[in-house]
């Protein structure tokens, strides 16, 4: 049935409240630095890059999300590619700290670590250079007393609320009753998306089994295709990955089935991968994390002399940073219901969704 569900990105304006200024720089730098200033010539010189995780910028996920937000602020405010605005790309983690220690010698305004995996090295980064002003994405940086580094921009998702939403679909339109999540690396973060998806399948259908199976990396798509039909041929038919470019082969092996009259299906992430499930067209829905809503957001403030240093944002449903995405074609009218009723619930503060295995234990013993 051909729907398209209203999930309109108001974030950027709602994040606007929500990141209060905290300018932290050192306004003595004199190309940057430390903060742009308020001018106009100011901003025109404004520059701002991110460094991916080892996914890349195009792994059609998490990394390119982010790559997006920015492309569009640098488009908005007349900045050139590569000079006002520029990625580098991570090949592997080594690469971390080297690409952050550039683009800070090369005096950028604002500087990304897109990913939790860069915590350490954008901690190491901010306190040797007090003077920089950093962004980091799905986790927080501290200093050694655990406290919000000043100099650094912190910001986090409620992915399990999303998570959970297209775990209501996939419970409710499953056929075999088995469903699978694929993980990328094994950690707190993608924790998240594993149990708020296994509370929706089991609050609208208590008896579906759930595969879980982590590959231990977010650039591996051969690891994502074998996973992927290791479930598959388990019975599943409905897969959800929160694996970065990992989870280009779970699409990979889903379109090969397809092509061989089989009905699978792939909930995608971080932003809506319809286009990755065609022409086969395996993608049921996406959740949807607005990564490039936050870089946006951040660049935004951070241009205008109001850097969010030493505050952490967290976007969740009500901010409208996480949801499922507007491609709905393949999901029911019943499904898309119950996901607005449990949205509702979640907002209202009458569901708690849970982030940890023994919360999600919890949660289940309670239904």
């Amino acid at each position: 049935m051909k729907k398209k569900y209203g999930f309109m990105m108001s974030a950027v304006l709602a994040a606007g409240t929500l990141l209060s200024a905290c300018g932290t720089g050192d306004t003595n730098n004199e190309s940057s630095g430390g903060g742009s200033g308020g001018e106009e010539g100011d901003k025109n010189n404004f520059k701002v890059a991110m460094v991916t995780d080892t996914g890349g910028v195009d792994d059609k996920s998490f990394n390119q999300s982010a790559w997006e937000g920015l492309q569009m602020f640098g488009e908005e405010n007349g900045l050139e590619e590569d000079k006002g605005f520029k990625y580098v790309q991570s090949t592997a983690a080594s690469d971390y700290q080297p690409n952050l220690s550039g683009l800070v010698r090369d005096n950028y305004d604002l500087i990304f670590g897109i990913g939790f995996l860069m915590q350490q090295d954008i901690q190491a980064i901010a306190q040797q250079k007090p003077e920089a002003q950093l962004a980091l994405v799905d986790s927080v940086a501290v200093n050694e007393s655990g406290d919000p580094l000043e100099n650094v921009a912190s910001i986090t998702f409620k992915e399990h609320q999303g998570s959970f939403l297209v775990g209501v679909i996939a419970g409710m339109q499953t056929k075999s009753n088995k469903v699978g999540f694929i993980g990328g690396v094994d950690s707190e973060l993608i924790k998240k998306f594993e149990n708020g998806f296994k509370a929706g399948v089991k609050s609208v259908n208590p008896d579906a089994e759930i595969f879980e199976q982590y590959a231990g990396d977010f650039n591996a798509a051969e690891k994502g295709q074998a996973i992927a039909g290791t479930l598959y041929d388990k019975g599943a038919d409905i897969i959800y990955h929160a694996a970065g470019g990992t989870g280009n082969g779970v699409f990979t092996e889903a379109k090969n089935r397809a092509k061989n009259g089989e009905e699978v299906w792939v909930i995608g992430v971080d932003r809506d991968q319809h286009e990755e499930g065609m022409p086969e067209n395996v993608t049921l829905t996406s959740m949807v994390k607005r990564v490039d809503t936050a870089v946006i957001e951040v660049s935004k403030q951070t241009m205008d002399d109001s850097f969010p240093g030493g505050k952490v944002t967290e976007f969740g449903l009500e901010e409208d940073g996480v949801g499922i995405a507007e491609t709905q074609e393949n999901v029911s009218e019943e499904a898309l219901k119950k996901v607005e009723e449990y949205k509702e619930k979640i907002q209202k503060g009458e569901l708690e969704v849970p982030k940890t295995d023994e919360e999600f234990e919890t949660f289940k013993s309670s239904l």
